[in-house]
């Protein structure tokens, strides 16, 4: 069982030497991460290379694993799907866990900022797919959590819907700031994204680009990148010569 602690403080999470096994298969063998106050990470992978799994492990979702985690603060995770409660109303999904009128009032605010205020009395069941994937970002920030995990929340969603929740993320982690690690298969988005491309491969985490860029990115600027990246995944781009 890995070690858990809170003692940090230029990083909000910090894992060493993780290892967990599935099935008879090293699915992480050792993976040392770090992520600072305010940053964005994005973690990479093939189908079945650990991310989810190394991400549930920094959540406190996974306790059969082996190595350190360190997190200082709260973490709070979103997934692909927006797990809402169908019996509860959407005010009332947002505020799982919270007590007393504050928090009421802080659920109240969290569902102002993505933008859907005027849903606090609907059933999950009446919202489109963008819309329950906002009421799940705004659930997992009520708390202003340290650690922001998010489990492939865009890949749900059609093409122009994912582009408006990708501008709200941002939007929301420039207000709140807090450490970001997402896992994604969607090269372009970890690069319009992240302050730090990660690709996990045989349990370990093989190769990081740091994008230095402004935001909003030009996705020209990004071909050189996106290659390597796609290269170390073992695709061939198709980027033009």
């Amino acid at each position: 069982m890995a070690a858990r602690t809170a003692e940090l403080t230029e990083h909000v999470a910090e894992v060493r030497g993780l290892a967990r096994e599935l099935g008879g298969r090293q699915v992480l063998a050792g993976v040392d991460l770090a992520i600072r106050r305010g940053e964005f990470v994005a973690l990479l992978g093939r189908s079945g290379s650990g991310k989810s799994t190394l991400l549930r492990a920094m959540a406190g979702l996974d306790n059969d694993v082996e190595g350190k985690i360190e997190i200082s603060g709260t973490a709070a995770i979103a997934f692909q799907e927006p797990r809402l409660i169908p019996w509860k109303r959407v005010l009332a999904n947002i505020g799982l866990g919270l007590r007393g009128d504050v928090p009421l009032e802080r659920a109240r605010a969290a569902l102002a900022e993505v933008g859907l205020d005027e849903r606090a009395d609907d059933w999950p069941l009446t919202l489109s797919g963008g819309e329950a994937q906002r009421v799940s970002l705004a659930r997992a920030l009520v708390r202003e959590p340290a650690l922001l995990l998010l489990d492939e929340p865009f890949s749900a969603l059609d093409a122009l819907t994912r582009i408006s929740v990708h501008n709200l993320v941002l939007d929301l982690w420039v207000r709140h700031r807090p450490g970001v690690l997402l896992v994604t298969h969607d090269v372009d988005e970890a690069l319009l994204l992240a302050d730090r491309v990660l690709v996990l491969d045989d349990g370990r985490i093989v190769h990081e680009t740091v994008v230095d860029l402004d935001r909003p990115r030009d996705r020209l600027d990004l071909t050189a990148p996106r290659a390597s990246i796609l290269d170390r995944l073992g695709v061939i781009s198709e980027e033009p010569a």
